[in-house]
């Protein structure tokens, strides 16, 4: 899945994006806590990341734009996520920059 809206670009001028695994999620809603307009808990207690107009995204793999204002607390969300299971990448070419399968 792809975001569908064009996502803002770091300081480095990658735009980046943001999914989460909820095969891997612990409903434990750090996530929530550190960026509460990117990532919501459904009623099935999994986080999942939400559109830039707020909809759920509860697409397996589903992805949103992650907001420059946002970045480091999206960061921080996806360090202290006791699952592992939140994945920011680069929209251009999809490899992970934080997150469990970061270089």
């Amino acid at each position: 899945m792809t975001a569908q809206h064009e996502a803002p670009t770091t300081a480095a001028g990658e735009a980046l994006e943001v999914w989460i695994d909820q095969d891997l999620c612990t409903g434990d809603g750090i996530c929530v806590q550190y960026a509460p307009e990117v990532f919501e808990l459904d009623i099935d207690g999994l986080a999942y990341v939400k559109s830039s107009d707020d909809e759920l995204l509860q697409e397996p793999g589903a992805t949103t734009p992650v907001p420059l204002p946002l970045l480091r607390d999206v960061v921080d969300s996806a360090k202290e996520c006791p699952g592992d299971c939140i994945h920011v990448r680069r929209v251009s070419d999809r490899v992970e920059v934080y997150g469990p399968d970061a270089e």
